[in-house]
């Protein structure tokens, strides 16, 4: 791109007729013809994969996949894998604060799973030269609750703050390295998928996750690398003025947010993205539905000039394809002024 992202973020806010931004990259396993399984254990699978789908639909920037099991794993969680399903984590790792002391931030050159992801996005950065490449990585908060059980650390925040406390800076550590290293990758930026604080009271979200993810955006955000965030918790309009303040340079919602509730606390001209349902409709829709579902939601956020339309989450990978063309075909229609 002959442009900095700083200025094709500005761009977005700008444009009339923005194309649609989903998290759209495990179905390329029905285009390439190979397993979940086989996707995840192959940086050249991944690479063209995401190339795939690139030349298959006119997005504003590709995303990579939302493995949201890659840096438990390199911390030393168990994980499940299944040839179709997307990888879960297994157990937990973190009980005790002596668990916590003696937690080591994963050293990257010997995460063999994140090398691989992130050799995946500097080859597919040498592949798709016509819009952005961004890769994903999970939050502080939510990478917590994944070693210490999602349940444990809710808990917890009540009554072992410090042992949270603990680990997020264990989670805060390895995160920022990662991101540095998809920065060296060539990518535009990354987006980072936090669902966990949404399950949060907004008081525990700005002690346990903001200053957190704050503090990884401080340190890896530039002019030429984005930090995008993700959250799709109930519980987020209610901290929508805390997560607008951790200063990502765009934000992305899931479908059980009313998306037009946080477009109208946006700060001006940052984008906001989302949020079309994943299992409702790119898996369990039609290419009917999906039209209606379009129209419906850019006929109530459409006159939001950083409003970005998007699924509200990963797209699961045994979507259908045509729910998925349909997606980008009304995106079109609508701009275009065609009815319904």
């Amino acid at each position: 791109m002959s442009q900095t992202m700083t200025a094709w973020l500005q761009n977005i806010a700008a444009s009339k007729a923005k194309s649609p931004m989903p998290i759209l990259s495990f179905p390329s396993v029905q285009l390439l013809g190979v397993t979940v399984e086989d996707l995840i254990a192959s940086s050249d699978l991944q690479a063209r994969g995401m190339k795939a789908i690139a030349d298959a639909v006119p997005s504003l920037a590709s995303v990579s996949m939302m493995d949201l099991s890659v840096e438990a794993e390199a911390f030393g969680s168990s994980i499940h894998f299944s040839h179709n399903e997307v990888p879960t984590v297994v157990g937990r790792i973190v009980e005790t604060q002596e668990d916590a002391e003696a937690l080591a931030v994963p050293d990257l050159q010997k995460a063999r799973r994140c090398g691989l992801y992130i050799e995946a996005i500097r080859k597919v950065c040498g592949l798709i030269t016509d819009r952005p490449v961004f890769a994903g990585i999970i939050g502080p908060f939510s990478l917590a609750g994944r070693l210490m059980d999602v349940t444990e650390i809710m808990v917890s925040c009540y009554t072992d703050p410090e042992l949270v406390h603990k680990v997020m800076e264990k989670t805060t550590a390895f995160l920022t390295s990662y991101a540095e290293a998809y920065r060296g990758t060539g990518a535009g930026g990354i987006l980072m998928a936090e669902p966990l604080t949404g399950l949060l009271s907004p008081e525990l979200e700005e002690e346990f996750s903001t200053p957190y993810v704050k503090k990884i955006v401080s340190a890896v955000q530039t002019e030429n690398f984005l930090v995008g965030y993700h959250n799709c918790g109930n519980n987020v309009p209610s901290m929508a003025r805390s997560l607008f303040g951790v200063g990502a340079a765009f934000y992305h919602f899931g479908d059980s947010i009313h998306l037009k509730e946080m477009l109208e606390q946006a700060p001006p001209g940052v984008p906001v993205m989302g949020n079309i349902s994943p299992s409702g409709e790119f898996l369990g829709g039609t290419p009917d539905s999906m039209r209606r579902a379009v129209y419906r939601l850019m006929e109530e956020c459409g006159r939001y000039p950083n409003f970005v339309l998007s699924s509200g989450c990963d797209i699961p990978p045994k979507s259908s394809w045509d729910n998925i063309r349909a997606f980008f075909s009304a995106a079109e229609d609508f701009s275009a002024g065609k009815a319904l």
